[in-house]
């Protein structure tokens, strides 16, 4: 799995990823949802764990640009503000699921692996559907 974490909070970020790497999880890191954009044209990921609230672009804005632009990427949003309707908004858009901050690094970690498991079982179907056309 191909983990993103995308989040303005520099220290929170590293720490996170520093958690991951612990974990041997491939990850990456980066401070924006445009950063995100950027990267995901150049790196293939799997699972991406997108803070709600930042600067610029946010969560839902970057959440609809990585749907549109990589539709089988999943996406866990993550929000330290207690907004039921940003996260009704964030699974409406194509989002696996939500956390709220702070998170338990298990249940981080449970929620990414399923959402790996949704994305791998996706591109299985398509590629079953593909060979069936040929």
């Amino acid at each position: 799995m191909k983990l993103l974490l995308v989040d303005d909070e520099a220290d929170f970020l590293n720490t996170l990823l520093k958690r991951m790497k612990r974990r041997d999880v491939d990850v990456a890191g980066v401070n924006s949802g445009e950063a995100a954009l950027e990267w995901l044209e150049t790196h293939p990921a799997d699972v991406i764990i997108l803070d709600v609230r930042m600067p610029g672009m946010d969560g839902i804005e970057t959440l609809r640009a990585i749907k549109k632009h990589h539709p089988l990427v999943e996406v866990i949003m993550l929000t330290g503000h207690a907004s039921m309707e940003v996260a009704i908004e964030g699974m409406e858009m194509g989002a696996f699921d939500y956390l709220m901050k702070p998170m338990d690094m298990d249940d981080l970690l449970y929620k990414a692996e399923d959402a790996f498991k949704k994305k791998t079982i996706h591109e299985n179907k398509i590629q079953r559907r593909v060979k069936n056309l040929v």
